[in-house]
């Protein structure tokens, strides 16, 4: 790709994971498991939230260190394409992925959805509605970073596996 539409993307994606770090900063500060839950919530229901708190920890995480590959490459005089793009690579696949498939699977993406202007993700049991509320907030975020990073997701490394080069 061409270093100025590589660097365009580049700062797209940045400023989308700004959006979705501050909303899950926002969330993960001011809740925590015993305030999603209560004595009459099931072991289930607290396990379900117990995954979701965790799944948007490690996205947390994910999306913090992407921002701030993403603003180093950003910053430097030279803009290194390899890097952007490596990142770019790396932001798909750590931060886009964990959204849509979060280890615990407490929300999943269903297809048939996306295309009725219905949400398109489906919790595995009713969360509470902050949770639901910071899921959805979200989703939009990372579906666009999906959308812009797609070459991304095959692309770039059957590109560098041409050229002999590893990930």
């Amino acid at each position: 790709m061409q270093s100025a539409n590589v660097k365009a993307i580049a700062e797209s994606a940045r400023d989308k994971l700004r959006t979705a770090i501050k909303e899950l900063e926002s969330f993960l500060n001011a809740n925590a498991l015993p305030q999603l839950t209560n004595e009459q919530s099931t072991e289930e229901s607290i396990a379900v939230h117990a995954g979701l708190l965790s799944d948007l920890r490690h996205l947390l995480v994910f999306s913090e260190v992407a921002y701030e590959k993403l603003g180093a490459i950003l910053r430097r005089p030279n803009f290194d394409l390899d890097l952007a793009e490596r990142t770019l690579y790396e932001v798909y696949h750590q931060c886009v992925n964990s959204f849509f498939y979060p280890k615990n699977e407490g929300y999943s993406e269903d297809g048939r959805y996306a295309y009725t202007g219905q949400d398109a993700i489906r919790f595995r049991a009713k969360p509470v509605r902050a949770v639901r509320d910071v899921v959805m907030n979200i989703s939009t975020v990372y579906e666009e970073l999906r959308e812009e990073l797609a070459y991304y997701e095959s692309e770039y490394l059957t590109q560098r596996r041409m050229q002999g080069q590893s990930k």
